[in-house]
């Protein structure tokens, strides 16, 4: 997956509006400070759901960690690419 493809999804799973992609680098960290944070959100929402919920919630989690896997290891590409 390319940089653009990823940012671009992310942007649509975080319903983000905002235009994201002054630097590559800078989009990419901000996208996954954006899902470190929803990461934890989920945590906190899957202590007090009920048992429907948090087969919801913990899909949404594996998905999120997913995300959040993905975008390390681009932003690590890019940067030892950068680097050369």
């Amino acid at each position: 997956m390319g940089i653009k493809k990823f940012i671009s999804h992310v942007k649509e799973f975080l319903s983000l509006d905002k235009s994201i992609n002054s630097n590559k680098k800078k989009s990419i960290k901000q996208l996954l400070k954006k899902l470190k944070k929803r990461r934890v959100e989920v945590y906190k929402l899957i202590e007090n759901a009920s048992k429907e919920d948090k087969l919801i919630l913990e899909e949404e989690l594996e998905i999120i960690s997913l995300h959040i896997k993905k975008g390390k290891d681009i932003f690590n590409n890019y940067v030892k690419l950068k680097k050369v």
